[in-house]
């Protein structure tokens, strides 16, 4: 069974800083991406930051220079250092990987966590 499981999730105080890791479970042996994804109250779920096998990344513009995305591909696992936190950031974060492939062979297209929520607030 293929598992993503995310934490470090909760409430901070705006401009203060949390870091969410995620591990997949031990049946993964190799995924091509993985990265952190969020959906706002009311809004549509939006990609983050994604960090490839190769260690290219990505972010959302409304996260350059505050939130730093790190994987760790024999583990993989995938981190996300957040700093400066606004307001606007309060969402459930979700962990994401691409094409996972399992130790008996199998490939997925993409696998999700269940989410973590992130509050920034006063």
């Amino acid at each position: 069974q293929v598992q993503l499981v995310e934490s470090g999730g909760g409430l901070v105080q705006p401009g203060r800083s949390l870091r969410l890791s995620c591990a997949a479970s031990a049946t993964i042996s190799s995924v091509n991406a993985m990265g952190w994804y969020r959906q706002a109250p009311g809004k549509q779920r939006e990609m983050v930051a994604l960090i490839t096998n190769g260690g290219s990344t990505r972010y959302a513009d409304s996260v350059k220079g505050r939130f730093t995305v790190s994987g760790d591909n024999a583990k993989n696992t995938v981190n996300l250092q957040m700093n400066s936190l606004k307001p606007e950031d309060t969402a459930v974060y979700y962990c994401n990987a691409v094409r996972v492939t399992t130790n008996s062979g199998y490939t997925y297209g993409e696998v999700w966590g269940q989410g973590t929520l992130v509050t920034v607030s006063s």
